[in-house]
């Protein structure tokens, strides 16, 4: 008997397999690349690039939940999805994803450029071939390395605009790349048992929490310079400047409160802010950008 794709349960399913929550981060990124790009975009290829990053970034998640259901299955933080949970075959997730990012990239190489799919691209395999099927389950540098994946998006979308990359998106890049390992350990300090069950060797499970709670402050340090380089190469002023400084030493003191919080509380509360804290940056980044002017980047 064939299951009824338009009941509210499957649509529910395949919404997860998207990783919605993960999406709006990575869309949000990847439209503060295309604002603040100079030269001018049609609005409606700026909407078909956006939408282009957020299928591929959900494709991607697809694909890893299809990956990772057996360790999904195991983590209390995972074992809710639509695989494990049997309200979806593992093979019917995969051609969901496949489908989806095959589409994102040509769709985006057709409709706005070919070197913005090429990005988009190259995003998706990283985090499917090089995060989730080759770092994840083999070493605590997983996150590290694995987490570029998820700082192409304003990249992306800033080559949408320009059709090249330049040093402009390789800061902001950069600024997401040094941004995930805090982000994610503090997540992964709380929720070490769940690693340690499932046998993924996050950096809190292999090299304890303390080794974490340095490499935490140690990112967070680096991030901070990282921040206001948007100022310094000339696509945002002094407002966002002065935003990155106020937002970077908040988060410097909750890595501080990590380092000596000997329970969880703190990490809970730095993970919660570090996601604040992305979003707020790229918000002022788009508000505070040289090229935006009221909208004045976009071709209406």
């Amino acid at each position: 008997m064939e299951r009824d794709l338009t009941s509210s349960g499957e649509v529910r399913d395949f919404i997860a397999l998207l990783k919605p929550r993960v999406m709006s981060l990575v869309v949000f990124s990847g439209l503060a690349g295309l604002l603040v790009a100079p030269g001018s975009i049609h609005p409606v290829l700026g909407a078909v690039a956006v939408f282009c990053i957020a299928v591929g970034a959900g494709a991607s998640g697809a694909i890893n939940m299809w990956y990772d259901r057996d360790i999904d299955a195991v983590m209390t933080r995972t074992r809710g999805r639509p695989i494990p949970m049997g309200k979806m075959p593992p093979a019917e997730a995969l051609s969901f994803g496949v489908v989806l990012a095959v589409f994102a990239v040509a769709l985006m190489g057709l409709a706005v450029n070919w070197a913005a799919a090429a990005l988009l691209a190259v995003a998706t395999l990283f985090y499917v071939f090089v995060y989730t099927m080759w770092l994840k389950r083999r070493t605590p540098q997983n996150i590290v390395i694995g987490g570029a994946a998820g700082a192409f998006p304003p990249m992306i979308g800033w080559t949408a605009v320009t059709g090249d990359v330049t040093i402009e998106p390789i800061l902001l890049f950069a600024l997401i790349f040094f941004w995930t390992p805090p982000h994610f350990w503090a997540l992964a300090l709380y929720r070490c048992g769940d690693y340690a069950k499932a046998g993924v060797p996050m950096l809190p499970v292999v090299s304890g929490a303390r080794e974490t709670k340095k490499q935490i402050l140690i990112y967070t340090v680096l991030l901070l310079p990282l921040a206001v380089a948007p100022w310094w190469v000339g696509i945002a002023g002094l407002a966002y400047a002065a935003t990155a400084v106020v937002l970077g030493l908040l988060f410097l003191a909750g890595a501080v409160a990590v380092w000596f919080d000997a329970s969880d509380k703190a990490a809970r509360r730095l993970f919660g802010f570090s996601i604040f804290y992305l979003f707020a940056l790229f918000a002022m980044l788009i508000a505070d950008s040289n090229s935006l002017a009221l909208f004045g980047g976009v071709s209406f």
